[in-house]
């Protein structure tokens, strides 16, 4: 499979965050947004940008 990169800005405190909850899971960072990217509902490519983003739990 061919890979693609994602570069994304959040602060330090929520990055800290991330690679706290991704430990505690024995996960990287990168399995976690693969996780939750996998878990979004499947829509098709041409409607994607009409199509609202889901409800994001607390979290």
């Amino acid at each position: 499979m061919k890979s693609g990169r994602l570069n994304l800005r959040i602060s330090e405190k929520r990055l800290a965050k991330l690679k706290v909850y991704a430990e505690n899971r024995e996960k990287t960072v990168t399995q976690l947004v693969e996780d939750w990217i996998d878990r979004l509902p499947i829509s098709r490519i041409d409607d994607s940008s009409t199509n609202p983003l889901p409800n994001q739990p607390n979290g």
